[in-house]
């Protein structure tokens, strides 16, 4: 595989610099120490380009062997910046990895169009919103649930706050949510997807996963830099769609179109939220453009992942938004919906905007 770090340094010193990075995203000692030849000449990395990138910056692609990550999501986040992340030096930006080998970390299994099959959406942008506060009891959050799937809404997923709290404990919101969504569903016509939130370690998250399952939900939500992107993989593998959360991301110099677009869809996310510009966030226009692009664009045969801007979003902004990343989007409203005095109303507002947007093209 091909990995391209940023590097400040002086043009004197960079070609040293970039040996360094190839041995410690690697073989992690001195290379005339390496006594096994099949690990010289297949494990130890290699330095393949170093090009200027501005004014005391240089772009450094490494060779790294595949067969070092075990095809585990985790593993390869090591392989790819784990102990290079202590350096202040340098920010993670892209990789590359052949066809064949990406399909073995897994991919998102339902993509975009699975996901316009469960909630039945169309060719339209999906509509997703967020359950909170943290402390509301578990009724609170299930008439609020209900609400929402009433107005159409396609995702419902839990705040990524909500994990097993005295307030709403997890098997038991669960289930309640989830039985408010189908009852709505059932009265409506819609198909709501409720996406309850993973936490914890392991053992935890199986526990929460058993729930949800006996439970009936549609979907689940995982925050990989939390959990861990070995968590995502694995989840991934529950036969159900998985959205990512970014939070933490901002934590780590790893370029955000190729941690949000590029290593969560690796992993099995099928629907990535990110900072949308504009919002409560700093990310600009270009940078949310490149993650959404970076989320769809054919990548080594994996299927799309669907970009779910959020963060401040208003409804007046949902044309807008539309026009800038596309139909193949799910908007996530959230505060916006829950200060309206009717927040039913704002709801059915959003999904009938997102609707006409599709009789409209």
């Amino acid at each position: 595989m091909q990995v391209i770090y940023r590097v400040a340094s002086a043009a004197r010193d960079i070609d040293a610099r970039a040996r360094s990075i190839a041995v410690e995203q690697s073989v992690e000692m001195p290379p005339h120490a390496v006594r096994n030849a099949r690990v010289g000449a297949e494990v130890l990395g290699r330095v393949e380009a170093v090009a200027a990138d501005g004014p005391y910056h240089f772009r450094v692609t490494i060779g790294l062997a595949l067969e070092t990550t075990g095809y585990e999501a985790g593993q390869l986040m090591n392989m790819l910046f784990g102990n290079s992340s202590l350096h202040a030096d340098l920010e993670l930006v892209d990789v590359e990895l052949p066809a064949e080998s990406a399909a073995r970390f897994g991919g998102p299994r339902f993509g975009i169009a699975g996901l316009r099959r469960a909630t039945g959406a169309g060719r339209r942008p999906l509509t997703c919103t967020a359950l909170k506060p943290q402390g509301s009891t578990i009724a609170e959050l299930a008439r609020l649930a209900a609400t929402f799937a009433e107005a159409g809404i396609d995702l419902i997923k839990d705040d990524h706050g909500l994990a097993d709290q005295a307030s709403a404990p997890f098997a038991e919101r669960v289930a309640a949510i989830q039985q408010a969504v189908d009852a709505a569903n059932r009265a409506s016509g819609h198909n709501t997807l409720y996406a309850p939130s993973l936490t914890g370690g392991p053992r935890r998250q199986l526990e929460q996963l058993r729930a949800a399952r006996e439970a009936g939900v549609g979907a689940l939500l995982v925050a990989p830099m939390v959990s861990g992107l070995g968590a995502l993989q694995e989840l991934a593998e529950a036969g159900l769609p998985v959205l990512a959360h970014p939070a933490l991301a901002g934590s780590s110099r790893i370029a955000p179109p190729l941690l949000l677009g590029k290593l969560f869809r690796l992993a099995g996310a099928d629907a990535v939220i990110f900072p949308n510009h504009g919002g409560r966030f700093s990310f600009d226009a270009p940078l949310c453009r490149a993650i959404a692009e970076r989320a769809r664009a054919p990548w080594a045969g994996l299927a799309p992942a669907l970009p779910v801007p959020a963060g401040g979003i208003q409804t007046a902004r949902i044309e807008e938004l539309v026009d800038f990343y596309g139909p193949d989007t799910m908007l996530l409203i959230g505060g916006a919906l829950l200060e309206a005095a009717d927040i039913g109303a704002a709801a059915r507002d959003f999904v009938g905007r997102v609707t006409r947007l599709e009789h409209a093209r």
